[in-house]
């Protein structure tokens, strides 16, 4: 790089940081100052709005705890202990999951963490197939609700975990949460294998079973589904499930509306981002 290359980055990088000072000449007084702010200087093109949107999740994610993003002990996909190896498969490959909570006698009796990629081992590796299942489990790292998530995250980071199980007051299992439920919350929803290609909103996995964008509009719900969602009231279908629940369910939670079970894949505390559609056999009238 020439001395006059050299000069014009550093003036380009002081120009940067110059426009950043002046934007925080004003101190903000509390969050919601230091947020406007931010929001502020997004509008000014100091920042783009995924900056904004990260910057915005970080100080949320210093409010929330476990228990705002954990996902339901009803709706964790658990192992048994004692179950076959052909049985954890089947769970395993229809789940979709890399991580799996094992249980001896209930629910609350959390023994370890099993991987899929370790199952796998077992299945295409004679050796393995006599290597008890026992021998495989990682151990479960156990956090109380009330944890917030930014400190969850660093010890996620330190220990390098993914996933740990969340107990209630009386040391019961409430849920789990995973490292990928925290980041979520500051950098938006994660790709993969049920994203839906860009341009289009939904799409289908079997003639029952589809994944739906929430931003897709209620006629094109409606014409793929033969449905009658008001599209006058609402714009898209995460509005009408939003309205339907009364309230910002969490991943995880299903609702039936007519022959349609929906299931909620991702969403945060801001969103629902994706859902699952599930047409439902209707019961032939008797004749």
């Amino acid at each position: 790089m020439t001395k006059e290359s050299h000069s014009t980055t550093g003036l380009g990088t002081a120009s940067w940081l110059e426009r950043i000072k002046n934007a925080f000449a004003a101190e903000p007084n509390d969050r919601n100052e230091l947020v406007d702010l931010i929001r502020d200087s997004q509008k000014r093109s100091l920042i783009d709005a995924d900056a904004l949107t990260m910057i915005e999740g970080v100080l949320q994610v210093s409010e929330l705890h476990v228990r705002d993003i954990m996902i339901p002990r009803s709706q964790i996909v658990i192992l048994e202990l004692d179950a076959d190896v052909d049985a954890m498969l089947s769970v395993i490959v229809n789940s979709g999951h890399s991580r799996f909570p094992v249980v001896g006698d209930s629910r609350d009796e959390v023994i370890g963490i099993l991987l899929a990629k370790d199952m796998l081992r077992v299945v295409v590796d004679q050796e393995q197939n006599k290597v008890p299942i026992r021998d495989l489990l990682r151990p479960a790292v156990f956090v109380p609700e009330s944890k917030r998530l930014n400190v969850l995250l660093k010890e996620f980071r330190a220990s390098r975990n993914h996933m740990a199980i969340v107990v209630d007051e009386y040391g019961g299992v409430a849920g789990i949460v995973t490292i990928e439920d925290v980041i979520e919350q500051i950098v938006g929803e994660i790709a993969d294998e049920h994203d839906i290609d860009e341009g289009k909103y939904i799409l289908r996995h079997s003639d029952s079973r589809f994944t739906v964008k929430a931003l897709t509009p209620v006629e094109e719900f409606n014409l793929q589904f033969g449905t009658d969602f008001n599209a006058d009231e609402f714009d898209t279908i995460g509005g009408v499930l939003l309205s339907k629940f009364g309230r910002l369910p969490k991943r995880s939670e299903t609702i039936a509306i007519g022959n349609l079970t929906f299931r909620i894949f991702r969403s945060d505390a801001r969103r629902i981002h994706l859902v699952q559609v599930t047409i439902n056999a209707r019961d032939e009238e008797s004749s």
